[in-house]
Protein backbone atom coordinates (compact mmCIF):
# COMPACT_ATOMS: atom_id res chain seq x y z
CA UNK A 1 0.00 0.00 0.00
CA UNK A 2 1.24 3.22 -0.71
CA UNK A 3 -0.21 6.43 -0.05
CA UNK A 4 -1.61 8.94 -2.24
CA UNK A 5 -1.08 12.44 -2.54
CA UNK A 6 -4.42 13.23 -1.00
CA UNK A 7 -5.65 10.10 0.50
CA UNK A 8 -4.45 7.14 2.08
CA UNK A 9 -6.17 4.96 0.17
CA UNK A 10 -6.41 1.19 0.64
CA UNK A 11 -8.10 0.22 -2.72
CA UNK A 12 -5.77 -1.85 -5.30
CA UNK A 13 -7.20 -1.79 -8.86
CA UNK A 14 -5.65 -2.72 -12.14
CA UNK A 15 -4.12 0.11 -14.43
CA UNK A 16 -7.22 1.82 -16.26
CA UNK A 17 -5.97 -0.28 -19.33
CA UNK A 18 -7.16 -3.28 -17.77
CA UNK A 19 -11.22 -1.72 -18.31
CA UNK A 20 -11.77 -3.52 -21.29
CA UNK A 21 -10.77 -7.09 -20.41
CA UNK A 22 -13.44 -6.61 -17.40
CA UNK A 23 -16.32 -6.95 -20.44
CA UNK A 24 -14.61 -9.34 -22.12
CA UNK A 25 -14.53 -11.75 -19.09
CA UNK A 26 -18.28 -11.80 -19.55
CA UNK A 27 -19.18 -11.92 -22.71
CA UNK A 28 -21.73 -13.45 -23.81
CA UNK A 29 -24.30 -13.32 -21.00
CA UNK A 30 -27.83 -12.25 -22.35
CA UNK A 31 -28.92 -8.89 -21.95
CA UNK A 32 -31.86 -6.81 -21.90
CA UNK A 33 -33.74 -3.63 -21.75
CA UNK A 34 -33.44 -1.85 -18.54
CA UNK A 35 -36.50 -0.03 -17.39
CA UNK A 36 -36.41 3.59 -15.66
CA UNK A 37 -36.11 4.28 -12.42
CA UNK A 38 -38.54 3.92 -9.75
CA UNK A 39 -39.77 6.48 -7.83
CA UNK A 40 -38.17 6.50 -4.17
CA UNK A 41 -35.17 5.11 -3.07
CA UNK A 42 -32.53 4.16 -5.40
CA UNK A 43 -30.30 1.21 -4.59
CA UNK A 44 -28.06 -1.26 -5.62
CA UNK A 45 -30.57 -3.60 -4.84
CA UNK A 46 -28.76 -7.17 -4.16
CA UNK A 47 -29.11 -9.55 -1.46
CA UNK A 48 -26.28 -11.20 0.04
CA UNK A 49 -23.41 -10.78 -2.15
CA UNK A 50 -23.56 -14.98 -2.51
CA UNK A 51 -25.39 -17.46 -1.43
CA UNK A 52 -22.87 -20.46 0.35
CA UNK A 53 -23.82 -22.69 -2.26
CA UNK A 54 -22.97 -20.82 -4.75
CA UNK A 55 -19.29 -19.46 -3.56
CA UNK A 56 -16.28 -20.13 -1.33
CA UNK A 57 -16.86 -18.91 1.91
CA UNK A 58 -15.75 -15.08 2.61
CA UNK A 59 -12.66 -14.32 4.29
CA UNK A 60 -12.95 -12.77 7.90
CA UNK A 61 -13.07 -9.43 8.02
CA UNK A 62 -11.19 -6.48 9.46
CA UNK A 63 -13.20 -4.57 11.11
CA UNK A 64 -10.83 -1.43 11.50
CA UNK A 65 -9.89 -1.80 7.57
CA UNK A 66 -13.59 -2.52 6.83
CA UNK A 67 -14.19 0.96 8.46
CA UNK A 68 -11.35 2.98 6.84
CA UNK A 69 -11.86 1.72 3.13
CA UNK A 70 -16.00 3.12 3.89
CA UNK A 71 -14.43 6.04 4.88
CA UNK A 72 -12.29 6.76 2.66
CA UNK A 73 -14.63 5.58 -0.51
CA UNK A 74 -16.57 8.45 0.71
CA UNK A 75 -13.86 11.08 1.02
CA UNK A 76 -12.39 9.88 -2.33
CA UNK A 77 -15.93 10.10 -4.11
CA UNK A 78 -17.45 13.40 -2.60
CA UNK A 79 -13.69 14.54 -3.22
CA UNK A 80 -13.90 13.51 -7.02
CA UNK A 81 -17.17 15.17 -7.23
CA UNK A 82 -16.11 18.76 -5.39
CA UNK A 83 -12.91 18.91 -7.92
CA UNK A 84 -14.23 18.29 -11.16
CA UNK A 85 -18.07 19.66 -11.24
CA UNK A 86 -17.54 22.93 -12.34
CA UNK A 87 -15.67 21.71 -15.77
CA UNK A 88 -18.15 19.48 -15.90
CA UNK A 89 -21.71 20.95 -15.24
CA UNK A 90 -23.21 24.56 -14.70
CA UNK A 91 -24.07 25.05 -11.08
CA UNK A 92 -22.18 24.22 -7.83
CA UNK A 93 -21.56 21.35 -6.74
CA UNK A 94 -23.34 20.68 -2.84
CA UNK A 95 -22.35 16.82 -1.35
CA UNK A 96 -25.42 14.42 -0.36
CA UNK A 97 -25.90 13.76 3.29
CA UNK A 98 -23.97 10.72 4.44
CA UNK A 99 -26.28 8.42 6.93
CA UNK A 100 -23.46 5.60 5.98
CA UNK A 101 -23.56 2.32 7.21
CA UNK A 102 -26.65 0.71 8.52
CA UNK A 103 -27.98 -2.03 10.22
CA UNK A 104 -31.18 -3.14 8.31
CA UNK A 105 -31.65 -5.83 10.18
CA UNK A 106 -33.37 -3.41 13.05
CA UNK A 107 -36.26 -1.72 11.71
CA UNK A 108 -35.66 0.40 15.33
CA UNK A 109 -32.77 2.17 13.78
CA UNK A 110 -33.30 1.75 9.78
CA UNK A 111 -33.23 5.30 8.01
CA UNK A 112 -36.40 5.77 6.37
CA UNK A 113 -36.75 7.50 2.67
CA UNK A 114 -39.72 9.03 2.16
CA UNK A 115 -41.52 7.43 5.26
CA UNK A 116 -40.59 3.60 4.16
CA UNK A 117 -37.76 2.41 5.62
CA UNK A 118 -34.67 1.22 3.39
CA UNK A 119 -34.58 -2.22 2.09
CA UNK A 120 -32.00 -4.57 3.89
CA UNK A 121 -29.06 -5.47 2.22
CA UNK A 122 -29.18 -3.15 0.17
CA UNK A 123 -27.62 0.61 -0.20
CA UNK A 124 -29.42 3.49 -1.63
CA UNK A 125 -29.59 7.20 -2.56
CA UNK A 126 -32.66 8.94 -1.28
CA UNK A 127 -33.87 11.82 -3.28
CA UNK A 128 -36.05 12.95 -0.78
CA UNK A 129 -34.11 13.50 2.03
CA UNK A 130 -30.60 13.66 -0.15
CA UNK A 131 -28.86 10.94 1.36
CA UNK A 132 -26.25 8.09 0.67
CA UNK A 133 -26.42 4.66 2.79
CA UNK A 134 -25.40 1.59 3.05
CA UNK A 135 -26.24 -1.50 4.85
CA UNK A 136 -23.83 -2.68 6.96
CA UNK A 137 -24.29 -6.58 6.16
CA UNK A 138 -24.48 -5.94 2.57
CA UNK A 139 -21.26 -4.29 2.95
CA UNK A 140 -19.14 -6.38 5.11
CA UNK A 141 -20.15 -10.02 2.93
CA UNK A 142 -18.73 -8.14 0.12
CA UNK A 143 -16.35 -6.45 1.69
CA UNK A 144 -15.11 -10.25 2.38
CA UNK A 145 -14.40 -11.10 -1.17
CA UNK A 146 -12.38 -8.15 -2.05
CA UNK A 147 -12.50 -4.37 -0.86
CA UNK A 148 -13.37 -3.26 -3.59
CA UNK A 149 -17.19 -3.62 -3.51
CA UNK A 150 -17.14 -0.62 -0.97
CA UNK A 151 -15.43 1.80 -3.67
CA UNK A 152 -18.30 0.33 -6.27
CA UNK A 153 -21.21 0.60 -4.35
CA UNK A 154 -20.10 3.79 -3.32
CA UNK A 155 -19.40 5.44 -6.33
CA UNK A 156 -22.64 3.99 -7.68
CA UNK A 157 -25.00 5.21 -5.02
CA UNK A 158 -23.19 8.51 -5.47
CA UNK A 159 -23.84 8.88 -9.37
CA UNK A 160 -27.57 8.87 -8.52
CA UNK A 161 -26.85 11.77 -6.28
CA UNK A 162 -25.51 13.40 -8.86
CA UNK A 163 -27.98 12.24 -11.30
CA UNK A 164 -30.42 14.15 -8.89
CA UNK A 165 -28.34 17.14 -9.25
CA UNK A 166 -28.63 17.60 -12.86
CA UNK A 167 -31.70 18.72 -15.33
CA UNK A 168 -33.99 15.64 -16.02
CA UNK A 169 -33.01 16.09 -19.96
CA UNK A 170 -29.38 14.68 -19.02
CA UNK A 171 -30.60 11.49 -16.75
CA UNK A 172 -30.54 8.08 -18.95
CA UNK A 173 -33.92 6.37 -18.49
CA UNK A 174 -31.27 3.34 -18.16
CA UNK A 175 -30.39 5.53 -14.40
CA UNK A 176 -28.67 2.42 -13.46
CA UNK A 177 -26.61 1.77 -15.86
CA UNK A 178 -25.54 5.97 -15.73
CA UNK A 179 -24.93 5.21 -12.20
CA UNK A 180 -22.69 2.51 -13.28
CA UNK A 181 -20.81 4.46 -15.99
CA UNK A 182 -20.45 7.61 -13.09
CA UNK A 183 -19.00 5.12 -10.62
CA UNK A 184 -16.43 4.02 -13.55
CA UNK A 185 -15.55 7.50 -13.97
CA UNK A 186 -14.72 8.37 -10.55
CA UNK A 187 -13.01 5.41 -9.67
CA UNK A 188 -10.47 5.51 -12.49
CA UNK A 189 -10.52 9.27 -12.46
CA UNK A 190 -9.52 9.30 -8.72
CA UNK A 191 -6.60 7.06 -10.18
CA UNK A 192 -5.75 10.03 -12.80
CA UNK A 193 -5.76 12.62 -10.10
CA UNK A 194 -4.08 10.94 -7.80
CA UNK A 195 -5.72 10.30 -4.97
CA UNK A 196 -6.45 6.35 -5.46
CA UNK A 197 -3.76 3.98 -5.89
CA UNK A 198 -4.53 0.74 -8.25
CA UNK A 199 -2.84 -2.31 -7.87
CA UNK A 200 -3.23 -6.05 -9.54
CA UNK A 201 -5.50 -8.33 -7.80
CA UNK A 202 -8.92 -5.79 -8.20
CA UNK A 203 -9.73 -6.57 -12.07
CA UNK A 204 -11.24 -9.73 -10.87
CA UNK A 205 -12.71 -8.54 -7.67
CA UNK A 206 -14.63 -6.38 -9.88
CA UNK A 207 -15.70 -8.95 -12.26
CA UNK A 208 -17.16 -11.01 -9.37
CA UNK A 209 -18.82 -7.91 -8.18
CA UNK A 210 -20.60 -7.57 -11.18
CA UNK A 211 -22.00 -10.78 -11.53
CA UNK A 212 -23.52 -10.95 -8.24
CA UNK A 213 -25.63 -7.83 -8.54
CA UNK A 214 -26.55 -7.93 -12.18
CA UNK A 215 -29.84 -8.78 -12.63
CA UNK A 216 -29.38 -12.24 -14.31
CA UNK A 217 -27.98 -13.38 -10.89
CA UNK A 218 -30.79 -15.03 -9.12
CA UNK A 219 -30.90 -13.08 -6.14
CA UNK A 220 -31.55 -9.87 -7.73
CA UNK A 221 -34.82 -8.11 -9.03
CA UNK A 222 -35.13 -8.85 -12.96
CA UNK A 223 -35.05 -5.94 -14.16
CA UNK A 224 -33.69 -3.73 -11.69
CA UNK A 225 -29.95 -2.76 -13.06
CA UNK A 226 -29.44 -4.33 -16.87
CA UNK A 227 -27.00 -7.78 -17.08
CA UNK A 228 -23.92 -7.98 -15.59
CA UNK A 229 -22.46 -7.41 -18.88
CA UNK A 230 -24.43 -4.10 -19.58
CA UNK A 231 -23.28 -3.24 -16.11
CA UNK A 232 -19.56 -3.93 -16.44
CA UNK A 233 -19.78 -2.11 -20.18
CA UNK A 234 -21.26 0.59 -18.43
CA UNK A 235 -18.84 0.97 -15.59
CA UNK A 236 -15.41 0.47 -18.39
CA UNK A 237 -17.45 3.20 -20.61
CA UNK A 238 -16.68 5.84 -17.36
CA UNK A 239 -13.73 4.38 -16.75
CA UNK A 240 -11.95 4.78 -19.99
CA UNK A 241 -13.78 8.07 -21.42
CA UNK A 242 -14.75 10.09 -18.17
CA UNK A 243 -17.55 11.68 -16.67
CA UNK A 244 -18.89 12.75 -20.44
CA UNK A 245 -19.09 9.25 -21.92
CA UNK A 246 -22.37 9.27 -19.37
CA UNK A 247 -24.12 11.57 -21.10
CA UNK A 248 -23.53 10.44 -24.90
Amino acid sequence: MRETARNCSRWRLAALAGAAALVAALAGACGFEVAPAAPGAQGTRVATPAPASQESPPGKVDENEFQEDVRTAETITDDYWRRHWERLFTGSYSSPRVVGLYNGRDPGSTPTCDGEPLERDNAAYCPAGDFVAWDAHLMRSGYARGDAWVYLVIAHEWGHAVQNRLRRGLVSPAAELQADCLAGAVLYGSSDDGTLKFEDGDEQELVDAFQVIGDKAPWTKPGDHGSSVQRLRSFSRGGENGVRACFT
